[in-house]
């Protein structure tokens, strides 16, 4: 911080030698700008306020009914025509202004310094806008104030009725050509309903549920079948090892096996009735005695067989209960194929029916959509159309703005501008900082020793001691006598200030 505050102090040594510099500067920047201040023509500032009143008792009671134009949004843009080229032009006419240009370049001058000039603004209160203008002639400024202000209430909200009319013409427009699209779109419809009658959304079903219930139909048809051969060449195997024809030996030997396999089996259950019933329960006394009938039966057989000895052949009875079900299990399979058949049919046809759909639905889709779309429009342009022509009634038949002049044009007998004593209180003091630049620039520029310390910076070297400066009577009374003729200097610019303050304000009130 000691380091900093001591670099400071010698900067501002170094530029206290330029003083003269400094005043100098100061002295002729002040000159040359109190001289520029004191030769800006006054420019005056007309200005009036206007304000718009949007109320009116027909907007709640037509709310919903009637289009509600925007009435704050075309005031601004009203607000915003009052600069566009049309409107200076008829300003410029108004004041003669444009009787001053006689050559295009200056009329567009002319035109660009008028737009410039011109101001519009909100007063700070809804609705309430001020109309202002600044010229070096107080009466062109009033006239071009009250021309403003003539052309702002006179267009009026005239426009709103043009684009009422416009927009009736529009929508009538607009409603012929979507009753047009309407009735193109039903009959195409129409059209599509009757060529994809059956594959419809929500007609026939879901298809591809149906096709997978036949998928799965068809699955089993065709493994049944796949059984139903298997079983009926394994038949057939069956039937190719046994012989047509048996000797009654063999029939008996057969027989008899088999009527031992039903006695063995009897015999069976007869065990396990026992273990739950006596030798006395009804079942077990029927199987005993249908046990003896069958031993009997095998006796018989036996017996038959002893008194045939020559071997009579006699048909093979397993061969024909065979031939028999290989029959029926022909006829089993035929039937399978054909169910088969049927299933594969049903499905190629809902397969090509379900690649059909996506598209069919995908058509339709459109076709609904578009014309749904159109519906809705031709609706709501139905309902539009009422409300504009409810509005164009209540535009033609009644007030929906009020224009009210505040303040009439006025001008100040001060002018608006130039802000005489603030300028020249703002070149004074950029005369002082201007010289005090110089003075500064001119110290950096051409270096010089204040102080030890910068000596020891300058040349990088220990310093060993330094020699200080005896000032006699004489020096120190020329010293005083500089100083003093500075200040003097220095007091008489601000008193130069002062006297063309109070000049500034001698004129202004003589004005």
């Amino acid at each position: 911080m000691d380091q900093l505050l001591q670099q400071i102090l010698g900067y501002a040594k170094a530029a206290w030698h330029r003083r003269w510099w400094g005043v100098a500067v100061a002295w002729l920047v002040c000159i040359v700008g109190w001289t520029w201040v004191m030769m800006i023509p006054d420019r005056y500032q007309a200005s009036a306020r206007v304000y718009v009143d949007t109320q009116t008792l027909l907007k709640p009671l037509l709310s919903g009914l009637a289009a509600e134009p925007n009435v704050e949004q075309q005031i601004k843009l009203m607000t915003r025509q009052l600069v566009s080229r049309p409107t200076l032009e008829k300003v410029a006419r108004m004041t003669d202004l444009d009787v001053k240009a006689k050559t295009p370049e200056q009329t567009e001058q002319m035109l660009n310094g008028l737009a410039g000039k011109i101001s519009i603004a909100d007063a700070g209160r809804e609705n309430l806008y001020t109309i202002s203008y600044q010229d070096a002639n107080g009466d062109l400024a009033k006239k071009v104030v009250q021309s403003l202000l003539t052309i702002f209430v006179e267009s009026s909200l005239g426009k709103t009725r043009q684009d009422i009319s416009s927009s009736q013409r529009f929508i009538e427009e607009q409603l012929q050509q979507y009753q047009q699209k309407l009735t193109d779109a039903e009959n195409a419809l129409k059209e599509f309903k009757q060529k994809h009658i059956g594959m419809m959304p929500g007609q026939g079903g879901d298809y591809y549920a149906k096709l997978a219930e036949v998928s799965t139909q068809l699955r089993q048809a065709q493994l049944d079948q796949a059984e139903a051969v298997n079983r009926r060449d394994q038949l057939k195997r069956q039937l190719a090892d046994e012989e047509p024809e048996l000797t009654a030996a063999a029939a008996a030997g057969a027989t008899n096996s088999e009527i031992d396999d039903r006695i063995q089996a009897l015999q069976k259950g007869m065990d396990q009735m026992r273990l739950q019933y006596t030798e006395l329960h009804p079942d077990v006394q029927a199987t005993k005695r249908l046990i003896e009938k069958l031993q009997a039966e095998k006796k018989a057989d036996l017996a038959k067989i002893k008194a045939d000895p020559s071997g009579t052949r006699i048909q093979n009875p397993v061969y024909q209960q065979l031939t028999l079900s290989i029959a029926e299990a022909d006829a089993n399979v035929s039937s399978l194929r054909a169910r088969v058949g049927e299933y594969q049919r049903r499905y190629a046809d809902l397969r090509q029916a379900s690649n059909m759909i996506p598209q069919v639905e995908q058509e339709y889709t459109q076709l609904t959509r578009d014309y749904d779309v159109y519906r809705q429009n031709y609706d709501a342009l139905l309902k539009r159309r009422e409300s504009v022509t409810m509005s164009g009634e209540v535009e033609s038949k009644t007030d929906t703005v009020d224009f009210r002049v505040i303040d009439p044009p006025f001008v100040p007998s001060q002018p608006a501008w130039p802000n005489r004593p603030l300028l020249l209180t703002l070149v004074t003091l950029g005369g002082l900082g201007a010289g005090i630049a110089v003075a500064f620039l001119l110290s950096q520029l051409r270096r010089t020793v204040t102080d030890r310390r910068v000596l020891r910076e300058l040349t990088g070297l220990p310093l060993l001691g330094a020699v200080s400066r005896v000032e006699t009577d004489e020096t120190r009374r020329r010293k005083r006598k500089g100083l003093l003729t500075y200040l003097a200097t220095l007091g008489s610019l601000i008193a130069a200030y002062g006297a063309v303050m109070v000049l500034q304000l001698l004129v202004s009130r003589a004005g």
